[in-house]
């Protein structure tokens, strides 16, 4: 398009490259360049809030256009001069529900034979817009050798952000994002923060060992991806003692498929701690 070659953002408005009506922040056309005349009312598209965090830009999609009731979740150590932070890793896109990552939060059973894990303990807890998982043990890449145990504490807040509290050969966090696209196809994001060996402000080597543990986790992540991408859909799991809570965590998921006004329900059905049979509880919590 001749009216976009220097792209398409003016200021806090969009041209668009058919015709070249310009499109403000709340939805509006606020210029069109061969009229005259006044606007027409219509001439609108639907606006979602949009806001830029951690590195990135989230959007608030909501199909019954209500604003966002939660807010985004913060990383204290976000701008801590000990810590490094990762740039974006685009994974691009995978042909699987997002439901399918998410179960990921439950699944206790696969981090063995898939992510190399030797699970201590193990725990879940679903608390409003929140998925939490806490997990301790020995892992073949994310610590060393007769090192200290790998402990994570992963959130999912909301149904596509999750921030995980790591410390392993470094303490750090895991941010994963993924956004639907189509029907069953999910687009992918991977970053990881590190916390320096150095002390107060991280060096240039503290920065390059960074980046090879981004890629190490990143790695663990991907052995998900190979999964998935060959897997059929698991519409209707079959569940053995000894997994995790999958269908507390796939009824606490519907109240983001569902109207507004069955969320506080649905959180209530499954608010609680709960354990996978076989697997200790995380310690200092108690289960509902």
């Amino acid at each position: 398009s001749y009216v976009a070659q220097d792209g398409q953002v003016e200021g806090d408005s969009i041209r668009c490259p058919y015709h070249a009506w310009r499109f403000g922040p709340d939805g509006k056309c606020n210029h069109i360049p061969y009229s005259s005349g006044p606007i027409p009312p219509a001439a609108r598209v639907r606006s979602w809030p949009v806001r830029e965090h951690l590195g990135a830009v989230f959007v608030w999609y909501d199909e019954e256009g209500g604003e966002p009731d939660y807010e985004l979740p913060d990383i204290p150590e976000w701008n801590d001069p000990a810590w490094v932070i990762g740039a974006y890793d685009d994974l691009g896109t995978i042909n699987v529900h997002p439901q399918e990552i998410i179960d990921n939060i439950t699944d206790v059973a696969h981090f063995d034979p898939v992510h190399g894990s030797r699970t201590k303990f193990f725990e879940n807890e679903f608390r409003g817009h929140m998925a939490i998982q806490r997990m301790g043990g020995g892992h073949r890449t994310l610590v060393a050798d007769g090192g200290a145990m790998l402990l994570t504490t992963a959130t999912y807040h909301g149904p596509s952000l999750l921030l995980t509290r790591m410390s392993g050969l470094y303490d750090s966090w895991i941010i994963i994002a993924h956004t639907p696209v189509d029907d069953g196809v999910t687009q992918v994001w991977h970053n990881l923060l590190v916390k320096s060996a150095s002390g107060a402000v991280a060096s240039e080597q503290d920065r390059i060992a960074a980046r090879a543990y981004q890629d190490a986790a990143l790695a663990a992540f991907a052995q998900d991806f190979e999964v998935w991408k060959h897997k059929r859909p698991n519409i209707k799991g079959l569940y053995v003692q000894g997994d995790g809570p999958f269908l507390k965590q796939r009824q606490w998921y519907r109240q983001f498929y569902n109207p507004r006004a069955q969320r506080e329900e649905i959180q209530k059905s499954v608010e609680g701690i709960y354990h996978a049979k076989g697997f200790a509880g995380a310690p200092q919590t108690k289960a509902a």
